[in-house]
């Protein structure tokens, strides 16, 4: 909700703009609560400034909103109590209607949940500086300043950043053969067929579950598909259906009380699961917009 009233000059030209901060900070955080936060302090601090000396409108906000966004991931970074490395970024879950429309997995390609895990394992600078210039296309003069380093500095941070999304995997959008494989994950898992399971997960797949006590990494077919027989040996869920979340294959399961029990979503290169994330937390759940079950 906005605190801006749309009768204010300043604040029609901040509405005008709201949408793309948005954008801005949550490619930076990986958060929408946390990028609503961000925008809504730019919204205080346009609010304290003399607006006469604002010579371009849209590059001061970005750069607050840049300077903003540095702040929190530094912050981030500097707890020693919690480890952002495999912090899942949020997950937007949509009904899985068959094969996205061009414009969907054009938006899954870019904002997606595998850019949003790569940009994780960037630093805070080089991901404001990748984030900025190559997807703002913010001048590398401009993300110095925000910085405090030189137009040089700032290149060589987003061409490390480069480097490093380029290299990951590329992942394959949810299109026919992708919700194939996902469907064969889910039957092995529910007929306890390890050998099936271990066909379809990739060696290195890594599994990143969001649980109530906290994150939990597994690595390695092996253990991920031992995970898998016994979650479902468990047989906590009754109900389930195809999703998409964040524009990749995904699966949502309920409790027979209608309690949402998880949400995955799938990486999946060249015919096998190299990722699965899991949201198993009940907050984290009850905060998510969920489909009705099937």
């Amino acid at each position: 909700m906005s605190d801006t009233s749309p009768a204010d000059p300043v604040a029609e030209a901040f509405e005008a703009q709201r949408d793309r901060l948005r954008a801005v900070a949550y490619r930076m955080l990986g958060s929408h609560a946390d990028a609503e936060d961000v925008v809504q302090e730019a919204w205080l601090r346009l609010s304290r400034q003399d607006t006469a000396t604002i010579h371009n409108f849209a590059g001061w906000l970005t750069t607050v909103v840049g300077r903003i966004s540095l702040d929190v991931l530094r912050s981030r970074q500097a707890r020693s109590e919690a480890s952002y490395d495999d912090r899942l970024p949020e997950l937007v879950v949509t009904v899985d209607d068959g094969p996205a429309p061009e414009d969907d997995v054009a938006l899954a390609d870019s904002v997606g949940l595998a850019l949003l895990v790569v940009l994780e394992s960037l630093g805070p600078s080089e991901r404001l500086a990748f984030v900025l210039h190559d997807l703002f296309a913010v001048s590398f003069d401009e993300i110095g300043q925000i910085l405090g380093k030189s137009t040089a500095a700032a290149k060589m941070l987003a061409s490390r950043a480069r480097r490093k999304v380029q290299s990951a995997e590329h992942p394959t959008s949810a299109g026919r053969e992708q919700r194939e494989v996902v469907q064969a994950f889910l039957s092995a898992a529910r007929r306890g067929d390890f050998e099936e399971l271990l066909r379809v997960l990739d060696p290195g797949v890594k599994l990143t579950a969001d649980l109530p006590h906290g994150v939990v990494v597994i690595l390695g077919a092996t253990e991920v598909a031992t995970g898998a027989q016994s979650r479902v040996a468990a047989g906590a869920a009754v109900r389930g259906r195809a999703v998409l979340v964040n524009g990749l294959p995904g699966y949502v399961s309920w409790r027979e009380d209608g309690a949402p029990l998880s949400v995955m979503a799938f990486t999946i290169v060249d015919g096998r699961i190299t990722g699965i994330s899991v949201v198993a937390d009940p907050a984290r759940l009850a905060a998510m917009d969920l489909p009705e079950p099937e």
